[in-house]
């Protein structure tokens, strides 16, 4: 059989042309601060855990702490989780933050993305620390903290479209337990869209095991965005086009 590959020129060891399919390039997302200035966000091609979509929720809550950032973000630490291209952590940032953590799942080409857009984060302030890491829900978090002047927590946390992840639920709001700094004006802001309208009960989920974990949860926020962001997907349009916001506090 060999003798007879060799005679017709065939590699019986090279996969056929096309066989492997290219890998995709990044591309960029442009989001409008409240100031007019566009940031572009640099996506990954393409990742099994969603990293190549700029998400509503991480958007709508890019706005939301803008807007408050008096009062919520200046002068704060901030850790946000699954981040994804990491939005929410760079607009913190360009708020007046004084600490930034930025973190995803420790995959090598998502980590190295948010490192990318750290780096090309411009007009920073002078103050502002600013990490990426890869981190693992409910693992020890000592490379969250070595990046913190107070080792006892963050006073922001932010989670954006996380909840549909069902089976770590219980991961995240261990996270959240270990790193939301024990104060009374310390909270987590968790944006979400259910994506899969008839899992809905099993997104806020999340939120009855956080109030079993010890926490208050208030819903702060709710808004319709303009239109879906998969038109072809199945389940209540008007569900899929809204953004909820929730925040997890400490008991005062």
């Amino acid at each position: 059989m060999a003798d007879d590959a060799e005679d017709v020129g065939i590699d019986l060891f090279q996969e056929p042309e096309g066989f492997y399919q290219p890998e995709k390039e990044p591309t960029f997302a442009s989001h409008t601060l409240l100031s007019g200035k566009e940031l572009n966000i640099r996506l990954v091609g393409h990742n099994p855990l969603w990293g190549h979509f700029l998400w509503n929720a991480g958007r709508t809550l890019s706005d939301y702490l803008e807007e408050r950032a008096e009062y919520l973000i200046k002068g704060k630490s901030v850790l946000e989780l699954g981040a994804g291209a990491g939005l929410p952590s760079i607009v913190c940032a360009l708020s007046g933050a004084n600490e930034v953590v930025v973190t995803d799942y420790p995959d090598a080409e998502l980590v190295e993305n948010l490192r990318y857009n750290v780096d090309h984060c411009n007009a920073l302030p002078e103050q502002v620390k600013f990490a990426a890491e890869g981190y693992l829900w409910g693992a020890p978090t000592d490379e969250l903290t070595k990046n913190l002047s107070d080792s006892s927590g963050f006073d922001v946390l932010i989670l954006a479209d996380l909840l549909f992840n069902h089976s770590e639920h219980a991961k995240l709001v261990k996270t959240v337990q270990l790193m939301l700094k024990k104060s009374p004006d310390s909270r987590a802001f968790v944006f979400f869209t259910p994506y899969r309208p008839w899992l809905l009960e099993k997104d806020l989920a999340f939120f009855d095991l956080a109030r079993k974990s010890g926490f208050v949860v208030n819903k702060t926020f709710e808004k319709v965005m303009d239109k879906v962001m998969f038109e072809k997907d199945p389940g209540d349009e008007l569900l899929r086009r809204t953004v909820y916001g929730y925040e997890l506090t400490w008991p005062s």
